[in-house]
């Protein structure tokens, strides 16, 4: 929505949606953006992350799609000329339904897992992809699995890195004698989730002899699979969960290491921002990189 009105200064760009602020997730809109509320469904959503919570949004936002539909089509009554840019499979499958002219944007598991652990799934994302006027996806993987499911041909357009700010912030904390160059510690800064095999990173420190400390940083988190790792964690690693882009950059610029090891993956941003902030990335092999 940014990069947007960033890039098209004279359009009228807006917020459609659903969800705000729910399940312990920061507000990120403010009062200067224009948002269009469906249904809320925050106040109906657990205080915070778990795999229960996922299953119980899932069916709240199937239980409540004809009522959104009913308001995306008012919506698109009043904006006859919009471009809807659905981004993930649920908001491809709204689309659809309200019979509006839209983009679709499916992050990495609506296409590479979820399709394959459920046949309603796979139905359904089929439904978002076939009527969308274009598909994009950040990888060559992605694109080989849109192709698969729905014979639709997506475009590829990479994640973007913010190379100005990075660069900027270098030479702020160069410029503040901040000591970047001595690198110590290992950073975990996916999801703390399954599919981004915590434990695994875990698991294989505590096998080692020197034992290095581990500061975790990650967007979201599953309550049930980070209690089972507490047991891992040692005295000496760093739990500060959600970060400010400034504060992940100064992370990098101090970390030994930084690893990202999902078990299946797309093309993530913040690989590459660790990499131009100059620090060594252990990744599992994706044809992404």
């Amino acid at each position: 929505y940014k990069s947007s009105k960033e890039l098209m200064p004279d359009a009228d760009c807006l917020v459609v949606t659903d969800l705000i602020a729910g399940e312990g997730f920061k507000k990120i809109i403010n009062e200067n953006d224009k948002v269009y509320k469906l249904l809320v469904l925050d106040s109906f959503l657990f205080r915070g992350q778990s795999s229960l919570g996922d299953k119980w949004r899932n069916i709240l936002k199937l239980l409540v799609l004809p009522i959104q539909v009913i308001l995306l089509k008012r919506f698109a009554k009043k904006n006859p000329y919009a471009i809807y840019h659905a981004h993930s499979m649920y908001y491809l499958v709204l689309a659809r339904a309200a019979k509006v002219n839209y983009v679709g944007t499916p992050q990495g598991s609506d296409i590479l897992v979820k399709p394959y652990r459920s046949k309603f799934y796979k139905h359904f994302t089929v439904y978002g992809l076939k009527r969308a006027k274009h598909i994009t996806v950040d990888s060559k993987m992605m694109q080989e699995g849109v192709y698969s499911l729905s014979k639709k041909n997506a475009h590829i357009i990479q994640n973007g890195i913010d190379v100005t700010s990075i660069e900027d912030y270098k030479i702020n904390a160069i410029n503040e004698e901040q000591k970047i160059s001595n690198r110590s510690g290992v950073l975990s800064m996916r999801g703390f989730t399954e599919l981004y095999r915590i434990k695994d990173i875990l698991q294989a420190r505590n096998q080692t002899e020197s034992k290095y400390s581990i500061t975790f940083i990650y967007p979201f988190y599953e309550s049930l699979y980070k209690t089972e790792c507490n047991i891992l964690i040692q005295s000496n690693d760093l739990d500060l969960g959600r970060v400010e882009r400034n504060k992940m950059y100064e992370l990098f610029l101090k970390a030994e290491l930084v690893i990202s090891i999902p078990s299946s993956d797309s093309s993530p941003r913040s690989v590459y921002e660790a990499i131009f902030c100059g620090s060594p990335v252990a990744i599992s092999y994706n044809s992404y990189y």
